[in-house]
């Protein structure tokens, strides 16, 4: 009778999105070799690539510039995810029982979620972010100078990355007075709570989703309407260009009728009655103007990757997990949730190519690293020309 209503609990108890299946879905020898392979190159890629950020920023000072330190902040998540959370649930996932014990599952559960939730809320600074570099170019590079703002944005990502899962996995089993999980399981209480499922995945995707959409929306528009203005201001001056060439075709027609000492008077002290000197600003603004928008260009360009990187690894598993806690993992198989789960822990292994494929500054830190020889091959060739 005891066995029976053990067998009864155990089928009751579905897993979590975020945990291993039963031990009734045993793995062959070869599947287990195979995925033994893939999760480890998974691991192994998540480490070293987020490894890679992280050491750039100490070799490459060109890097601390505040809007870089978002992308630390982001790449210590995703290098947390690859260290601990991954290879604690290997096991569990190939033998479907966890024998670490009841308070390694809860400090795994909340490292999990934690990291998850922070690598999320760094993408959507590092959105921000951009959208004030192109919407607010000029207080923005004030701002470039000091990292205090930056390391108190990336403290209250931690903090509300934490307080968005890590109480309810604490406290929730003495909030209801006893735990749903079997003992050789473990994933979170909440698990058939679609209604907290729903509140956590408003905070922790779709609000992130939409500011981020919003910021590359905004950004996109700010670069078509200078764009747009651009072209006016080529249309102008490409018009405008003939009178003006005219008039500095025959510069005494300028001054015919002044007198001669009026006119050389003028033009050796007064700033503004030189064509060469009133046209300086000008043509400097319109020069620096499309090297702007180029610029903002690459910067919505690198965003818009991010961001839909993150929207094809997250969408899938946040839009199963409330399927799952609705219908009690009964509509959909529980395989579908084995990969969505392992896309969402895919995004913390391509974050770190994404870097250098966005942002110049990243690919010289990263060559300056990975090729040490031929960098110091090129040094002599600089110095010899300089000699020459």
């Amino acid at each position: 009778m005891e066995e029976r209503s053990q067998s009864n609990a155990s089928g009751r108890h579905l897993d979590d999105g975020r945990a291993r299946v039963q031990s009734t879905l045993a793995f062959s020898g070869p599947v287990i070799a195979i995925l033994t392979v893939m999760m480890v190159t998974v691991v192994v890629v998540t480490v070293l690539g987020n490894a890679l950020v992280m050491f750039a920023f100490k070799v490459d000072k060109s890097l601390r510039r505040q809007c870089n330190y978002y992308f630390l902040n982001l790449a210590i998540s995703d290098f947390l995810v690859g260290a601990f959370c991954i290879p604690v649930y290997i096991p569990y996932i190939l033998t479907g029982r966890w024998t670490l014990g009841r308070g390694m599952c809860k400090l795994w559960l909340v490292m999990d979620y934690l990291l998850c939730s922070a690598s999320v809320f760094s993408i959507v600074l590092i959105s921000y972010d951009r959208f004030l570099s192109v919407t607010r170019a000029v207080s923005y590079r004030a701002r470039q100078g000091t990292s205090h703002p930056a390391i108190i944005k990336m403290t209250v990502v931690w903090v509300l990355a934490f307080l968005l899962y890590s109480p309810a996995i604490i406290f929730w089993e003495l909030a209801v007075g006893q735990s749903r999980v079997p003992n050789e399981e473990c994933f979170a209480e909440f698990y058939h709570s679609w209604y907290f499922l729903l509140c956590a995945s408003m905070l922790e995707f779709f609000s992130p989703f939409i500011s981020v959409a919003f910021f590359n929306l905004s950004i996109y528009l700010n670069i078509r309407r200078r764009r747009l203005r651009c072209r006016e201001a080529q249309l102008n001056l490409q018009l405008n260009e003939p009178v003006s060439a005219q008039g500095e075709a025959n510069p005494f027609s300028r001054t015919w009728g002044m007198g001669a000492k009026p006119a050389v008077r003028g033009s050796i002290h007064s700033p503004t009655s030189s064509p060469n000197l009133g046209k300086l600003d000008p043509s400097s603004s319109r020069a620096a103007q499309p090297n702007r928008l180029s610029r903002d260009k690459k910067i919505a360009k690198s965003l818009a990757i991010i961001v839909c990187v993150f929207a094809i690894c997250w969408a899938p598993y946040t839009l199963l997990m409330i399927i799952r806690a609705a219908c009690r993992g009964r509509c959909i198989p529980h395989h579908w949730y084995e990969v969505t789960f392992w896309l969402l822990w895919l995004n913390s292994a391509i974050n770190p190519f994404l870097y250098p494929l966005c942002h110049s500054s990243f690919r010289r830190a990263f060559a300056k690293i990975l090729c040490p020889k031929r960098r110091s091959s090129s040094r002599p060739l600089v110095i010899l020309r300089a000699g020459q």
